[in-house]
Formats: structure tokens, sequence, C-alpha cells
């Protein structure tokens, strides 16, 4: 995906672990990109986050231990961000993002998450944490993740695994995606397996007047 993006916005792709994966230098555009199943959560990364262990021990001791961690699984989000800014020297930075649905429909948006001159994509005053209750599979017992509920919401956007490999999901993302009528979004269906969509096809279809405007 992170090369049809490329190809379309003129843009180059990054391989590496960076928050953005393809920039457009002359513009100073830079786009994080992320394509898969709707049903799928969306890794920020690992967070890997600096005195995690001392933050943990504080956080089962209550609410201000917790609002500590939280802050600095914010903190290092926003970090991330800042850091791309820094090193691509970016103007803005944008969000590519492919669904595919259980019926094979998909869906393709793009949006502006921030700019130089307002980094910050996530305020930690936004968020309360809790550590959710440990899951009991066949095999045997999961460790317990850390949940950040957004309080407007009181949905959960965040789920940090830092008992384990660090992975960080980030839910809240679908808080993003467009309403059926959002004419800025692309929806197109999935060839079966007897059909195929070219990628001059597709290329097509991401180049549209109508949407790359």
């Amino acid at each position: 995906m992170e090369g049809v993006i490329a190809h379309v916005r003129g843009g180059t792709v990054l391989n590496i672990y960076d928050f953005v994966d393809v920039i457009e230098q002359e513009r100073g555009y830079g786009w994080q990109v992320k394509s898969t199943k709707s049903s799928t959560p969306v890794t920020w990364k690992r967070a890997k986050i600096p005195n995690s262990q001392q933050l943990i021990l504080a956080s089962r001791e209550g609410t201000k231990g917790l609002e500590n961690l939280g802050n600095a699984i914010i903190h290092f989000c926003n970090q991330h961000i800042r850091e791309s800014f820094a090193l691509y020297r970016l103007e803005q930075l944008g969000y590519s993002r492919l669904i595919v649905y259980p019926d094979r429909a998909i869906v393709y948006f793009e949006k502006q998450l921030c700019s130089k001159e307002q980094p910050d994509l996530f305020d930690p005053n936004n968020f309360s944490w809790r550590w959710a209750s440990p899951k009991v599979t066949t095999k045997k017992e999961q460790l317990p993740a850390l949940h950040g509920i957004h309080k407007l919401t009181n949905q959960k956007w965040w789920a940090w695994h830092g008992l384990g490999e660090n992975q960080l999901h980030f839910s809240g993302e679908k808080n993003w995606w467009p309403s059926h009528n959002d004419p800025h979004a692309i929806r197109f269906n999935l060839p079966s397996a007897a059909e195929k969509l070219s990628i001059e096809e597709f290329l097509e279809i991401l180049d549209r007047d109508d949407f790359s405007s």
C-alpha cells in the first residue's frame, strides 16, 4: 500500500519504523499508511516506555500512578510524531487508510492529522486508564493490558501490552473512519478469485479527481 500511495502522490516510501511511511519532500508532506481488515486492531508500534517497570508498579497503587503511566504512553505517541516532523522536515502529516470489510467492500480515505505548528495529535487529559482483567484461554492465561478510555465517548481507544511485548493497539482509530456518505472516501469491491483488479486500475481509482482534491 505504501508503494501505491507513493506512486499516486509522487512521494517516496520509507522502509523504516518511523511514524511516517511515505513522504513527498517538495511539499513537506508525509503520510502514515495503514491497510487492514475492518476487524483487525491498528498497532501503533511496540511502545517501549522509559522507566516502564517503575511506572507499572506505581500504577498498581492508585489513580495517580495510572495517570502517570497513561501520560507516558501518550507522550510516547506524540514524540514519535514529532521525531518524523523534525527528521524529514515536514510541514503536514496525514493518514492514508484502506479498510477491507467481510463482504469484500473496500473503503479508502485520507485524513490530515497534524502540522509542524501543532504536532501533538493526542491530549493526555482526554484519557483515563485502567488495567484490564487477565484473559484466560484454553491454553494459558494472557497478561492483562492497560486500557486507555476516551473520556468524552467512554470508548476504549488504547490497549498497551506492557507486561508482554509492548504492543500498543489504537482502537480509537475507528473514530477517524468516514461516514457512509462522506464524499472524501473511495468505495469499491474487492475482486473475487475469478476477477482481478490490475495495479493500473487501482491507481486510477485512487487518482480520481473528485477524491484527490
